[in-house]
This record gives structure tokens, sequence and C-alpha cells, in this order.
């Protein structure tokens, strides 16, 4: 099985967007990084529904199985991202679920 990991920002009001696109870089340069990624996407939230609750942006990372996930999560470099992430956001949501590969 695969993984598909969503997570959701709500960043701070004053975020820059030039801050934000930096974070969403750093974010994509972990597929690089750490073994097992396969799929990275990530934005703003651009839905007419008005459903977001006021999360602003998110990503969805496809993890090759459950134990590269397990591994990403402690990983040094995701570590460090999320390190860069944290002080610009009011709060975040993560949401895993598995799915044939």
């Amino acid at each position: 099985m695969a993984v598909q990991h969503i997570v959701l920002f709500k960043f701070k009001p004053g975020t820059v967007e030039s801050k934000i696109r930096e974070l969403f870089d750093e974010l994509a340069g972990l597929q690089q990084k750490i073994p097992g990624i396969l799929y990275f996407a990530g934005g703003p939230y651009s839905s007419p529904e008005g459903l977001n609750r006021g999360y602003t942006h998110g990503f969805i990372m496809t993890f090759e199985s459950p134990e590269a996930r397990d591994a990403y999560l402690p990983h040094p470099e995701h570590e460090r991202v999320k390190e860069m992430i944290l002080p610009h956001v009011e709060d975040v949501i993560a949401f895993d679920f598995e799915v044939p590969r």
C-alpha cells in the first residue's frame, strides 16, 4: 500500500506570499532528500466552495509505503523544514490514508 499524506496550513495573518513560497520550495525539496517520497504537490486554497475553515494552503505527498512515511516523520530534513514552517502557522492538520499501489 502507498500512503497519501495530506497537510493543511492556516498561516498566521501577515505571513507574506514570498515566505510561503519559500517554505513550499523547502517541502518540495524533501522529495530529493528523503527516500520513499513518490510525489509532492502543494499550493494555496482555490475552491469556490469556501469550505476551507481558514486553512489557506495545503500539500499532498505520496509515500511508497507506510514504512517510508514512518521513516520520513522523524527524518532530520523533515524536522528541519517543520521547524521553519511552524513559527508561521496558527494551525495545521495532517491526515494520512493508505491506497493500493
